[in-house]
């Protein structure tokens, strides 16, 4: 079975709230962080719907960028750190 094109394949040991913010941001959906210390945000980008997750906070986030898994993307406000899935 092949993977498909720009899907991300997930390293193995990822906690369930890791896979689901991975999963998010693979299927049309932007993870945003406030420099405010607030939770990550999902931004659904075909219509600028907002979803705060329960699970996730910036520890979550920050492990993902440890691991090489997200990287920080160009976002239009200072206060707020736009992430993407990173590229193998």
């Amino acid at each position: 079975m092949k993977a498909k094109k720009g899907v991300v394949k997930l390293p193995p040991k990822l906690t369930k709230t890791q896979e689901d913010l991975l999963w998010h941001m693979q299927h049309g959906y932007q993870l945003e962080t406030g420099s405010l210390q607030d939770g990550p945000l999902l931004r659904r980008l075909k219509d600028n719907q907002l979803i705060r997750t329960t699970s996730a906070n910036q520890s979550t986030v920050k492990t993902l960028h440890e691991r090489g898994l997200i990287e920080v993307g160009k976002g239009g406000d200072v206060l707020t750190a736009v992430w993407r899935v990173k590229k193998k």
